[in-house]
């Protein structure tokens, strides 16, 4: 017999439903008026308190809070109670102002918004400018890149990657590899000007080339070990070398399974037959425009970050021995990269990212 309370069940009336519907929808309210409305609708369905928290990702007591609020207030519960302290100055209205003028329109003459513009055009201060985009976690200064892959296997090659990562199979390593190529050895014109009390290190910008490198690298998923090897180029017959390299390093009576992007080289003939000789290397290849799924690109920003970018190089050789000393040093105490998400989880964000993307250019028509 079950046992404990009942789920809360609301009435709505269809104008509270159509307000509380908007409120969930739309980005130009603060995110916890949205998670509030959310919460209330999801009660009025019916559904129980946990499963409320299980589907909005909050705690039990702030989905007992909102409730209650609707019940004995309808929409006006959804917002904070008056606090104490000076009356506020800018008003609801003038801050949403604000909020839609960010989200929906461009300032004339430029990309983007400043505070300085957007406090000109609102008749508003810089600083309320500042405060009203903090707090609702906007950042026009800001802009990231993004690719969507248009792999028509896109599902079947995340689902294979993933489940290497998640569940490797027996008798088997699975590797991450991938090429850094084109690493320059950059030797600064002036010496560096090592950190000291009250001032950071410094360098000059300009540089002289002295050649590149390539660099090849197998991360070991389970343990965080890393095979390298630094050849001039990166063709297929130097991936062939290297295939060689990994398969010296391991151990013989183990099946190789290699993570990998679509790059030609690693489809060419003569890595072909290479791996027609040595049926224990298994090649999965991750999405087009999907390199995040290669744990070893992460390897490589640390390499880039700690080793390469603020050191200055007189030759290659030079630059290869910095690499060789920080791969050494990674594999005196390597650490593997935990993989927590499941295939099913980033399908289900991509379709949430894809859904908000459509949703977005539905609303610029």
């Amino acid at each position: 017999m079950a046992t404990g309370r009942p789920p809360v069940r609301l009435e709505l009336t269809n104008e509270e439903r159509s307000a509380l519907e908007a409120y969930a929808r739309r980005t130009t309210v603060a995110y916890s008026i949205g998670l509030r409305a959310r919460i209330v609708l999801l009660a009025a369905e019916g559904l129980p308190a946990h499963e409320i928290c299980s589907r909005l990702g909050c705690s039990r007591s702030i989905v007992s809070k909102w409730r209650n609020r609707f019940r004995d207030l309808r929409l006006d519960g959804l917002y904070d109670a008056p606090r104490t302290g000076a009356p506020r100055t800018v008003s609801d209205e003038r801050v949403e102002e604000i909020v839609k003028l960010t989200l929906e329109a461009k300032p004339e003459g430029a990309t983007h918004w400043s505070t300085r513009s957007m406090a000109k055009s609102a008749g508003v201060s810089r600083q309320t400018v500042s405060e009203v985009w903090r707090a609702f976690g906007l950042k026009p200064h800001r802009v990231e890149t993004f690719q969507l892959s248009t792999d028509p296997l896109f599902i079947d090659k995340v689902r294979d990657v993933v489940g290497l990562y998640l569940n490797p199979p027996a008798n088997a390593v699975v590797l991450s590899v991938d090429e850094k190529s084109q690493v320059q050895a950059l030797n600064r014109t002036q010496p560096i000007l090592p950190l000291g009390r009250g001032q950071l290190e410094r360098h000059t910008p300009e540089y002289h080339r002295n050649g590149t490198t390539t660099l090849f690298a197998a991360l070991d998923v389970a343990t965080g070990n890393v095979i390298g090897e630094c050849f001039p180029r990166h063709r297929a017959v130097d991936f062939v070398k290297f295939l060689r390299v990994i398969d010296r390093s391991t151990d013989k009576n183990l099946d190789l399974h290699l993570v990998l992007d679509n790059y030609a080289t690693h489809k060419a003939p003569p890595v072909r037959a290479f791996l027609q000789r040595h049926p224990r290397f298994r090649l999965h290849f991750v999405p087009t425009h999907a390199s995040w799924l290669n744990q070893v690109e992460a390897f490589f920003s640390i390499l880039t970050e700690r080793q390469l970018k603020r050191a200055s190089h007189h030759s290659v050789a030079d630059l290869i021995g910095a690499i060789h000393q920080f791969l050494d040093a990674h594999n005196e105490d390597p650490t593997p990269f935990v993989w927590t998400r499941t295939a099913d989880q980033i399908l289900d964000n991509l379709a949430r990212y894809c859904g908000s993307v459509i949703e977005t250019q539905r609303s610029e028509e």
